[in-house]
């Protein structure tokens, strides 16, 4: 399937489809669309697409150690696969622009992993006709059935942190939550409820914060959590940041952990073990997603089919000093 036979069935030049090809700008919507519809009309694949140059990272933020550790796995399996990785952050964005989408199809990359990310269904489009695969980590809307994805046991993780909590007999037992429109965040807390719920412990709707997923949001509403009139005794929250900002607020409400407030947290990042006191979390295998994503990619580039289009890995609780028994009253 030559351009010029692409060219001549959707009634343009060579030089329009090349354009189309490469997500050059200058050709109109409605015959950028015409050209679009020849290439997946007839399953037109890119000479290029066996040589796997280049393997695309897409970021929303990048300041912290998630995003880090994310990147170690993706760059141990593309370094095994000859590939280079080229990373893009959209500075809290969570859909790139059309100039990313340009630069995108003019590098052809052997794929696309786009990190609690959402792409729009016409970028999505635009890949799958030039047959560059894409899997969604850690997706922050419910992603595509078609889309390959990768996640962690979110729901069990939070279940798991409650429990803990419940069964060193805390009872005001309260939940800072990220952006519930994101699955993740909307697992954790449903994890955090259903325990609540098996131990018979009604949630007080006081003691459940939606928050942002940083230092900022676990000091803000963790501060709110303690000034109440029957604070909390244990706080859980959906990242260890948060937790770390929980971790503050209790400092300058001259509490101690965890004589008088327990702390779990979420992800097991590396400062965890060095905060003070070392932090109980759950661990979420963030190279390991990472590393999952790109065997996707390298198995789909290479013209292979996907086990299993949804991969969930396991979390687990990691028991630190942060948290004990609730003091007695």
């Amino acid at each position: 399937m030559t351009v010029a036979t692409i060219a001549r069935l959707a009634g343009v030049s060579a030089p329009t489809v090349s354009r189309v090809l490469n997500g050059q700008a200058g050709v109109s919507l409605g015959t950028r669309r015409r050209v679009e519809a020849v290439l997946q009309e007839y399953g037109y694949r890119r000479p290029e697409a066996a040589q796997m140059p280049v393997l695309e990272l897409v970021f929303h933020a990048l300041e912290s150690l998630w995003a880090l550790e994310i990147i170690r796995g993706v760059e141990q399996v593309a370094r095994e696969h000859g590939l280079a990785v080229v990373l893009t952050e959209m500075q809290g964005r969570l859909t790139p622009g059309r100039a990313w989408t340009e630069q995108v199809l003019s590098r052809r990359p052997a794929g696309v992993i786009a990190v609690f990310s959402e792409l729009t269904v016409a970028q999505q489009s635009q890949l799958a006709t030039r047959s560059i695969p894409l899997v969604v980590l850690d997706p922050t809307g419910e992603p595509l059935h078609q889309t390959p994805s990768v996640g962690a046991t979110n729901w069990s993780g939070g279940l798991a942190a409650t429990r803990h909590l419940l069964e060193l007999g805390h009872r005001r037992i309260a939940m800072i939550s990220g952006p519930t429109n994101w699955p993740c965040c909307r697992a954790r807390l449903d994890g955090y409820r259903a325990a609540m719920d098996a131990a018979g412990v009604p949630v007080d709707p006081e003691l459940v914060r939606i928050s942002t997923l940083y230092v900022e949001g676990g000091l803000h509403d963790g501060a709110a959590l303690l000034s109440l009139p029957d604070p909390p005794t244990a706080i859980f929250t959906a990242n260890d940041l948060q937790a770390l900002g929980v971790y503050e607020a209790a400092r300058r409400a001259g509490l101690r952990i965890p004589d008088d407030l327990s702390v779990v947290g979420f992800d097991d990042l590396a400062f965890t073990q060095w905060s003070g006191p070392p932090m109980t979390t759950v661990r979420q295998p963030l190279v390991q997603m990472g590393a999952t994503a790109a065997s996707m990619i390298v198995t789909l580039a290479n013209g292979g089919t996907l086990e299993n289009h949804r991969v969930e890995l396991a979390t687990t609780l990691i028991v630190r000093e942060s948290t004990a028994p609730p003091r007695s009253h």
